[in-house]
This record gives C-alpha cells, sequence and structure tokens, in this order.
C-alpha cells in the first residue's frame, strides 16, 4: 500500500530537490533504498553517514562522516541544499554503531546548519508526537521543541505531515492548534522544507 512515514517523505522531497534543481545535494543518514535511490535516479547525491556504504553506485558518492562529532572545516558552508529524513531521531542512541550521546540530536543538528550556507535549503523530516526516547530505537519529537531549535537559524518554507494513520496532510499551516497538540499525532512524521537565514 502506498502511504506511510518514509513513502511520503521520500517522494515529496525527491520531487523539491527535482524542482529547485540546485547545484550539490547533500544528505545525512536517510535512507540508501529510498530517498536517496529516488535522488540518484536523477542526479548526483553525495551521502554523509556514520554507516559504511560499501556499495558502488552511479550517481552516489559517499563520505563516513559522525555528524555528532563533525570538525571537518572543509565541509563547512558547503551547499545550499541539505535533507535529513527520518535520521536525528537515532543520533546518540547507539543503534547504528555511534556513541551514546544524550545530546546527538542536537549535536547533529548543529553540524548540519554549519554544512549549510546561508539562504540554503534544508529538507527534514523525524516523528513527531508526545516528546520521548523510545530504548534505542529513535526519539520522538514535539513540534513545540522543534520549532524551538529551528528558531533564528531557519525560516519554514512548507510544512507537511504524515498522520498515525500513514496518511499524507501536505503543505498546512503550523497553527497554534497543531503545534500544541503534534498535529494530533502520536508517532506521525513531520516533513519540513526551510531555509537558512
Amino acid at each position: 500500500m502506498a502511504k506511510g512515514h518514509y513513502f511520503y517523505q521520500d517522494l515529496i522531497i525527491a520531487q523539491r530537490i527535482f524542482e529547485n534543481q540546485p547545484l550539490k545535494h547533500v544528505d545525512v543518514g536517510s535512507r540508501i533504498d529510498g530517498f536517496v535511490a529516488h535522488v540518484a535516479s536523477y542526479r548526483e547525491i553525495e551521502i554523509f553517514d556514520i554507516r559504511p556504504l560499501q556499495a558502488n553506485i552511479k550517481n552516489i558518492k559517499f563520505i563516513q562522516a559522525d555528524l555528532m562529532n563533525f570538525t571537518n572545516n572543509e565541509f563547512y558552508n558547503y551547499t545550499y541544499s541539505i535533507s535529513a529524513l527520518h535520521s536525528i531521531e537515532h543520533f546518540g542512541l547507539g543503534r547504528y554503531g555511534d556513541p551514546i550521546d544524550f545530546d546527538g540530536h542536537l549535536k547533529g543538528l548543529n553540524s548540519i546548519y554549519k554544512i549549510l550556507k546561508k539562504g540554503g535549503k534544508f529538507y527534514f523530516s523525524v516523528p513527531i508526537g508526545p516528546q520521548r526516547v523510545e530504548f534505542n530505537a529513535h526519539r520522538v519529537f514535539n513540534l513545540t521543541y522543534l520549532l524551538s531549535l529551528f528558531k533564528d537559524k531557519y525560516s519554514i518554507d512548507s510544512f507537511s505531515f504524515v498522520d498515525d494513520k500513514g496518511e499524507l496532510n501536505y503543505d498546512v499551516a503550523l497553527t497554534d492548534n497543531l503545534v500544541n497538540n503534534n498535529c494530533y499525532c502520536n508517532y506521525g512524521c513531520g516533513i519540513f522544507e526551510m531555509t537558512k537565514l
């Protein structure tokens, strides 16, 4: 059945990158067999991921990197287009070979901010709902917390979400009611397109 977090986020963001045609696009930790494959079908994509990638795949340039401990200055102000789809919620939980770090998601977001040039696009998705950590699987973020992280760093160009039934709610206004109630999701997926200020 064609619905759910990954189906919609991968499709929407791959389409947006196609429409925006950035000179370079970098991805941080998204699914190789989903979003990355979509983008690689029509253009080159660079991947930063803590997990090794053994395959040599056309249009995919791989750089193994830990964005919780990212000190490579050559990649600061590196691109006008970056994505992290359903990846930041895993940072610091050890599930993918990364070190345990309670603030892993914050460190990862800070690295992404440094990699992205001013005026660049950040395509971002994470689970949304009541804020929690589900053992070592992932974090779930409430929208108020996420918006506080983006304040003074990004303008939100569009927001979509996949609800608990797996249905897409496309390009919706982030009203106080939706924010305060996490779009009425327990485990939804918030999909953001943002511009770095």
